[in-house]
């Protein structure tokens, strides 16, 4: 199939470049012409010039970073020269002399990465007796990933390079090409999950996907596009109900098995039809892109009969998303007020066909219940979070206007802003019936929390041109593919059974979160009945809790959890019992367990109201802490205060380093650092999968740990055994109190990888 290019398209030895401004600049210019210069005569399995890979590669990066700033600038150029020092007669003193030192670095730096790769076919060679890390071969991995901790950039630059390779990896032949997925899948995909790159990751696992699995990929897409294809749109959008449902799954408990058929032989041109029918991630990222996109695919097929069936099944489940896209913008339009500071953003994503195969696999269900095949994003403006209360309250009310406009879909509601992951991941999460009647999923979130969960470690070092300096506008443009996760309920009994055992230990007092509309009021139990089936509930039309939603894990909760428990005291002093009893800031309303798996509450004829709660999921040190505070405020016991910001700044409590905030530069390197850390067991394991448990766990001994120093961020390495005592000598402050990851430890405790050690003079 050709690329159709708009007549002002900007194209750079055949490659397409429309629409990425960086390369206008004339450094990355002078790159390609020093790359096209240095790989003259070299062409790739596919027949193409070499220097079109090094121009891809540039593009690749080029969706991903800002575009400008130096920084941005450096790892473009970096990407495009990144072959030049293994396979052309140019050095790294001719790179520096010409680019600079900066580029120069990442170019080494990708250039060690390909140890990764020989060490890994190496080993998958060798005997079962020789299967383990030497130890010069895990010394020199550790180095490399250390080095990645330093500038992670490298580690992207080296991502967009397999992500191209694997783009192309038809012009292989069918063994090499499945070996090299394999290791992509096992190596390279979880480096970038691991690092939060979820758009490149996700296209990444659907091209290793469709190498080894082209059958299963290809009938996956086929169905796919029969759900979503705009022939099948109902006239009526009838409730989802998961009991009348059920039967479903039973016919289908062998859908995923049914997938799993021995690969059969293809051809090349069968590889190639299949990689087409991945799209580009780039592809998701920019609104007018796809547009053109469709357009031009429309225009191929009226002029040609020769697109294969795979890629025309892509082609629709691309632009069922833009429909529903389309249909919930109009919507917003309509029912939305403008809020200076607070403009939404719509963007869409489709979930990876690997993803959805694992989920059916993990989960047991057909393709029709992964309820997050296709989703939308809604993120909301906070003004670089100066009005992140009044945002989240907007969260709640953009939740009304896609549950009127759509059908919900019972159990599928997540209120991760209320409820935050370990993580600290926060938005809502609603499943619906979107307008050809198939599920979608519609995601909520303030830009704050859409910053810190979609970018995840990769936010400092993608979008920070300077150390504490954010362009916050590439967020709004770009939308990485996740895989999300809900909590998909089979059927209503399932549903039943899971929120009893969840909620089925609630007592009086818990605190709760009232819901109406764009209106968070603070509330608590005062009463559950019937089993945890209802539940009488005291609101207070006084405590406003939007600011205390969007801030769960802060430091000033103690405050928060005063307020509730005044609120059950007042309660419970004035004997109030029934629902209406109350005063002019307080009433008392019932709440039931709905379908849907919410509580929502009642009017004096038993019917049901939009208005719902959420129950505050506490962890267990908020749990002590608040019913600590609970009996206080019962038994009239002074509460000592909460710290104030002096005091809290004072102390610089090592634990922030888990913070999503990213607030400083080492928290984030710490993070990067236990990452990579992990990542190496992970490949550590991948070159010993042979041997015995007995014998794995000696392979590949380094014999060191690598820790931090607090608080100028050195990556230290120690041998392995090293304790507090010996990282104070080494640093210089011999009989010093050391401090590890905030606790003071005694001299002889002993160091693992990815401490964090502070020596206090």
């Amino acid at each position: 199939m050709t690329d159709l290019c708009p007549a002002d398209s900007f194209i750079l030895d055949g490659v397409d470049v429309t629409g990425y401004p960086i390369f206008n600049d004339t450094e990355v210019q002078k790159a390609i012409a020093f790359a096209r210069k240095a790989h003259f005569g070299q062409l790739r399995k596919t027949g193409e010039p070499y220097v079109t890979h090094c121009i891809h590669t540039g593009k690749i990066l080029a969706a991903l970073v800002p575009s400008s700033g130096k920084r941005a600038v450096d790892t473009v150029i970096a990407g495009i020269l990144h072959d030049v020092i293994d396979d052309t007669f140019e050095n790294l003193s001719s790179i520096e002399k010409h680019f600079g030192e900066d580029v120069a670095h990442l170019v080494a730096g990708v250039s060690k990465l390909s140890y990764i790769n020989q060490l890994l076919r190496r080993h998958r060679r060798k005997s079962i007796s020789r299967s383990a890390l030497t130890p010069e071969e895990a010394n020199n991995l550790r180095v490399m990933l250390l080095g990645m901790v330093d500038d992670p950039r490298v580690v992207l630059i080296k991502l967009a390079d397999r992500l191209h390779n694997m783009r192309t990896i038809y012009a292989l032949s069918v063994p090499k090409a499945q070996a090299v997925a394999q290791e992509t899948l096992a190596v390279w995909c979880s480096l970038a999950s691991r690092l939060g790159i979820w758009a490149l990751k996700a296209e990444l696992e659907d091209l290793c996907f469709a190498v080894l699995q082209p059958h299963m990929f290809r009938k996956m897409r086929a169905e796919l596009a029969s759900m979503w294809n705009p022939v099948n749109r109902v006239k009526s959008f009838r409730r989802l109900s998961l009991k009348s449902d059920c039967h479903l799954g039973l016919q289908d408990t062998n859908a995923v098995s049914n997938y799993d058929r021995p690969t059969s032989s293809y051809e090349r041109g069968n590889m190639q039809d299949l990689l087409q029918a991945v799209w580009p991630f780039d592809l998701l990222l920019d609104r007018q892109k796809r547009t053109n996109f469709l357009n031009n695919h429309r225009n191929f097929l009226q002029t040609s009969q020769n697109m294969p069936k795979v890629v025309i099944d892509a082609v629709i489940a691309l632009e069922s998303l833009v429909v529903c896209e389309e249909a919930l913008e109009r919507e917003l339009l309509i029912s939305n007020s403008y809020i200076p500071g607070m403009e939404v953003t719509l963007s869409s994503r489709l979930k990876s066909i690997y993803s959805i195969y694992c989920k059916m696999k993990r989960k047991d269900v057909s393709i029709r219940h992964v309820y997050d095949a296709r989703a939308l994003r809604v993120v909301v403006g906070d003004r670089n979070g100066t009005l992140h209360g009044p945002a989240v309250k907007s969260c709640y009310s953009l939740l009304d206007i896609v549950h009127r406009l759509w059908t919900p879909i019972d159990g599928e509601f997540d209120d991760y802003i209320i409820n935050p992951k370990s993580s600290g991941y926060q938005s809502l999460h609603t499943a619906v019936q979107g307008p050809d009647g198939s599920p979608l999923e519609v995601q909520i979130r303030t830009q704050m929390m859409h910053a810190n969960a979609e970018f995840g470690l990769a936010a400092h070092w993608l979008y920070k041109e300077n150390k504490g300096e954010t362009t916050s506008s590439t967020y709004d443009d770009k939308i990485s593919a996740s895989s999300f996760q809900t909590n998909s309920l089979e059927h209503e009994g399932y549903l039943q059974h899971d929120i009893y055992q969840k909620y089925g230990s609630i007592k009086p007092g818990h605190p709760v979160l009232r819901v109406e509309g764009s209106h968070l009021l603070a509330a608590v139990i005062v009463r559950v009945d019937k089993g945890g089936r209802e539940l009488l509930v005291a609101v207070s039309f006084a405590l406003e809790a939007s600011e205390a939603v969007a801030e769960r894990r802060s430091s000033f909760q103690k405050k928060r959890w005063e307020a509730y428990a005044r609120l059950y005291k007042k309660v419970s002093d004035q004997w109030w019992f029934a629902p209406g009893h109350g005063d002019w800031c307080t009433c008392l309303e019932k709440y039931t367990l709905c379908q849907d798996g919410i509580f929502h509450k009642q009017d004096q004829f038993q019917r049901m109201l939009p208005t719902f709660i959420q129950i505050i999921d506490l962890t267990e040190q908020e749990e002590s802490e608040y019913w600590m505070i609970v009996s206080a405020v019962s038994e009239g016991r002074t509460i000592l205060p909460a710290p104030s910001a002096a005091d809290y700044s004072e102390r610089a409590s090592l634990d922030s380093y888990s913070s999503t905030r990213f607030k400083n530069g080492i928290n984030n390197k710490v993070s990067l650092l236990r990452t990579m850390l992990q990542w190496e067991e992970q490949v550590r394991g991948g070159v010993s999968t042979r041997e015995t448990r007995r014998d794995k766990s000696k392979s590949g001994t380094l014999g060191e740990v690598a820790i931090v120093c607090w608080p100028n961020g050195d990556i230290m390495r120690m041998k392995s055994g090293s304790t507090a005592a010996d990282a104070a000598y080494r640093i210089g402050l011999d009989g010093k109190l050391v401090l590890v990851n905030g606790q003071l430890v005694w001299p002889h405790t002993e160091l693992k990888d990815g401490d964090i050690v502070e020596v206090r003079m």
